[in-house]
């Protein structure tokens, strides 16, 4: 069983930076690809990104990729995404997941599922 945690979210002008954070609080994550996701009201949830278990591989959605770093610290066992040159369609609830699948870009390849943080992209 591994229960995730999200924090760091808020409000941030366009342009701007965050960085959100996704710890275990039970179990851990060393054996896990772990991934980002968010998710806007009325909207299907959206991949972001991804890294493997030691963190030597990280893909990434082509909305995101070169303003976005997913990194972990398995010692810590926690996964951070830095987020760069944010814009207002970043907005919305990043949800943080652990997969046992390598390349997981879809929902039906997470085992396991945060509550998320919001984050708010606006001037």
């Amino acid at each position: 069983q591994v229960t995730l945690v999200e924090s760091g979210g808020g409000l941030v002008h366009p342009g701007g930076s965050l960085r959100i954070s996704c710890e275990a609080s039970e179990g851990t994550l060393i054996s896990f690809d772990m991934g980002w996701f968010r998710q806007v009201p009325g909207k299907e949830r959206e991949f972001v990104a991804t890294i493997s278990w030691n963190g030597d591989r990280t893909y990434y959605s082509d909305s995101v990729k070169g303003r976005f770093t997913i990194s972990r610290d398995n010692a810590k066992n926690t996964v951070f995404l830095q987020m760069n040159s944010l814009k207002p369609e970043d907005t919305g609830e990043y949800l943080c997941a652990a997969s046992r699948y390598d390349k997981a870009y879809k929902e039906s390849q997470y085992h396991y599922w945060g509550r998320g943080t919001q984050v708010s992209v606006s001037s």
